[in-house]
């Protein structure tokens, strides 16, 4: 049975303006600081596993990223890090917290585009006070009907939001960059999941594309939404 098309969910972190590229850049500056304690893809290596173990108590975001530096830094000096190299580790995470928002390319005119047809909902998972700034600093705030800042994103999570903010999952769309988070979970609900890749995925996010989904759509990037969502009808 077809379902006509009311609401959209978007992602809002590297699907509507920059944030993993902020991630990659402090964790260079991570790893020289810490050089002479391990090559660089060891200590990318030691993070990533602090942040995996750390995800369930800090959740998503710039703060738990921050913490999870800094064990990763007691870890490779075995408890004798400087305090020098650890108040650097948290200039870091606060220059993160006020760097400014970088809106990426189609992400307005596609909102524009859409906004007032259709239910348009941001969906995103982080720190509550940083993913409220970085949407009020993108000027994009009001093209939303509703706002969902959430401590995961899972089937049950589309499912809830999208009989919240529209008429259930069969009657909706997910918009996102990561397989994982956006994409796989919205189609196990019911809803469409349109995978906008870009070109720095953290690793976590990353999972296998369901490509025989018949809700499955890949664009190429945001530009492409809008004639989707109308070739849907």
């Amino acid at each position: 049975m077809a379902y006509a098309l009311s609401t959209i969910g978007f992602d809002a972190d590297d699907t509507l303006w920059q944030n993993e590229h902020f991630y990659r850049l402090t964790e260079e500056h991570f790893t020289a600081l810490l050089a002479e304690h391990g090559e660089k893809e060891v200590l990318s290596g030691k993070l990533l596993e602090a942040e995996r173990r750390n995800l369930k108590l800090y959740g998503y975001g710039i703060k738990g990223f921050t913490l999870s530096m800094i064990e990763t830094a007691i870890e490779v000096t075995e408890g004798r890090v400087p305090a020098a190299v650890i108040e650097r580790i948290l200039a870091a995470g606060r220059e993160m917290l006020s760097h400014p928002v970088e809106t990426l390319p189609h992400a307005r005119e596609t909102l524009e585009r859409l906004a007032g047809r259709y239910r348009i909902v941001l969906i995103t998972k982080g720190d509550l006070f940083d993913q409220e700034r970085k949407l009020a600093q993108s000027g994009l705030g009001d093209l939303f009907d509703a706002v969902e800042i959430v401590s995961e994103k899972s089937a049950a999570t589309y499912a809830r939001l999208f009989a919240r903010h529209g008429d259930g999952p069969e009657r909706s769309m997910m918009v996102g960059n990561s397989l994982k988070s956006d994409v796989v979970p919205a189609i196990e609900a019911g809803s469409w999941g349109v995978y906008v890749p870009h070109e720095l995925t953290w690793a976590m996010e990353h999972a296998e594309e369901p490509a025989s989904a018949p809700r499955f759509r890949r664009l190429r990037h945001l530009g492409e939404l809008a004639d989707l969502v109308e070739s849907l009808g």
